[in-house]
């Protein structure tokens, strides 16, 4: 089977900087898109970035500019470095990721337990 863990969260202050990582650990053929979700208290769970075995990537509007997402594909590990970071950033912060652990590559999705990122003012 296939896990996802995340690591990085933690308390910090408004302006400051995180580095998130999910190391993607199991039997896995193939690892395909890549991506970071984050749901804040009362607020539904969104999309913050997504990134493709190849590098692309995407960002919701609100961190363009203030996050980068990147992948080491040699370590099944994807990260999500958060610059300038703002109250409104304060959220558990999920990985997600769409995964092959038999040989018939077929893909299945998967999520990490989360990790809390706390911004204070």
């Amino acid at each position: 089977q296939v896990q996802l863990t995340e690591s990085g969260g933690g308390l910090v202050q408004a302006g400051g900087s995180l580095r998130l990582s999910c190391l993607a650990s199991g039997t896995i053929f193939k690892l395909d898109i890549m991506n970071w979700h984050r749901q804040a208290p009362g607020k539904q769970r969104e999309l913050v970035a997504y990134i493709t075995p190849d590098g692309s990537t995407d960002y919701t509007d609100s961190v363009t500019g203030r996050f980068t997402i990147s992948r080491d594909n040699a370590k099944n590990t994807v990260y999500l470095q958060m610059n300038s970071l703002e109250p409104d950033d304060t959220a558990v912060y999920y990985c997600n990721a769409d995964i092959a652990y038999t040989i018939d590559m077929r893909l299945r999705n998967y999520w990490g337990q989360g990790t809390q990122v706390t911004v204070s003012s």
